[in-house]
């Protein structure tokens, strides 16, 4: 596995780190054995850097870690979480939950805690109620060994940020296609410059730039000589950059630990050539002209007051744009998010605009003027009949469609 150094610590880390924010799941929960097989081969074949979040499925994701990471595979990876700073009200608030996580992951220390989701609003409040102090003082207890935050605002408040303290480390979102969005490049780049090491989530986008993707993309790159992946050519974009110290992936399956895992031995700083950059800048006019809402599928606007699964509308509302299936999208619509096929109705027509996750969304979308684009573009007029209709009839219609498709 490809390291890369840390200056300020001295720390080795890979290249790749495991994220542990989409593990495999069974009925809702995370899939235990086919999880735990994920991260043990991660960690034999390299990945030294796991990261979750206190939030992660359900406050599951640090428990389930804290379960499987014993022994030799503790002492094999930094452990990256984070303190939950939507929950920090006081100075004791970050002592409660810090033993919390401490206690979840069953461990003595974190390797590295980052301050979640921080921006301009939420420092000033924390730096208020001395969280300044308390990392100092966790530290200086061994209970944390660094101190970093993840981030989502704009570039001017991010280099705010990084001036206000010594940090050892920030989490960022980056890929090709949000050079400028949130910290970007420059934001990188100025961390960097700062001694501050990079992690970098979302490199594929919420996985919109892997798997199914357009058409049109796929044409594109395959005007290069070398023959890669979608995923492959994204994550190579993010490593390609020298200021990046690791790339955190959600791996679902033992395929994309493999081709991650190959990519990240590959991909050095600067390998990238000019013919090969001109089909990223390529590929990323194609997705801005398709793509409808930029939605990565973190999940922080879950869960909805009103049952709507948020994520999963806009994903279907992206896929009708860009792959040109807008009966299909409907028909998923219908199905899934309509509780045609069982369960509760999720879809975007109950939204009732209380604006709780235009406040939680990374990617500032204003949620709910999006979803009523969806419930009228993809539910359409008379979707409440739709679904009465839908219910007594189509069920066993809709079940032998998803059998024959699984592409979304």
């Amino acid at each position: 596995m490809q390291m890369r150094e840390i200056e300020k610590n001295g720390d080795e880390i890979s290249a790749l780190g495991f994220g542990a924010m989409r593990l495999p799941t069974k009925t809702g929960r995370i899939d235990k054995e086919s999880a735990k097989k994920l991260i043990y081969d991660s960690i034999d074949n390299g990945i030294n850097f796991i990261d979750t979040a206190y939030p992660y499925h359900g406050g599951a994701s640090e428990s389930f870690l804290g379960e499987i990471l014993q022994g030799e595979y503790r002492e094999k990876v930094k452990l990256c979480t984070k303190m939950p700073s939507w929950f920090i009200k006081k100075y004791e608030d970050m002592e409660k939950y810090l033993e919390i996580q401490l206690e979840k992951l069953q461990t003595d220390y974190i390797d590295y805690y980052l301050i979640h989701s921080l921006g301009k609003g939420s420092f000033e409040k924390l730096k208020e109620i001395g969280v300044f102090e308390f990392l100092e003082d966790a530290k200086a207890k061994g209970k944390i060994k660094n101190i970093g935050f993840s981030f989502h605002d704009n570039v001017n408040s991010f280099k705010e940020i990084v001036d206000a303290y010594d940090w050892d480390a920030c989490l960022i979102q980056y890929n090709y296609l949000d050079e400028q969005t949130q910290a970007g490049t420059e934001g990188l780049k100025y961390a960097h410059s700062k001694g501050i090491a990079v992690f970098i989530m979302e490199p594929l986008k919420g996985g919109l730039l892997a798997g199914k993707v357009p058409e049109k993309t796929l044409k594109i790159w395959d005007k290069s000589p070398v023959k890669r992946s979608p995923a492959d050519w994204a994550l190579r974009w993010v490593l390609d950059h020298p200021e990046v110290t690791c790339v955190i992936s959600g791996m679902g399956d033992e395929e994309q630990i493999k081709e991650n895992i190959k990519v990240a031995n590959e991909a050095l700083p600067n390998s990238l050539t000019e013919d090969e950059l001109e089909l990223y800048d390529d590929v990323k006019e194609v997705y801005e002209d398709l793509m409808a809402v930029d939605c990565t599928g973190c999940g922080y606007c879950m869960p909805c007051p009103k049952g709507v699964d948020i994520p999963r509308c806009f994903e279907i509302y992206n896929h009708k744009y860009m792959f040109n299936e807008g009966f299909r999208a409907s028909f998923l619509y219908l199905g899934q998010l309509g509780g045609v096929m069982g369960g509760d109705e999720t879809h975007a027509g109950l939204c009732t605009d209380c604006g709780k996750c235009v406040k939680a969304c990374p990617q500032k979308i204003h949620i709910p003027e999006r979803l009523g684009d969806v419930s009228k573009e993809i539910g359409g007029r008379g979707f409440k009949y739709k679904l009465k209709i839908g219910k007594a009839v189509l069920v066993p219609v809709f079940s032998a469609f998803m059998s024959l498709s699984s592409r979304l």
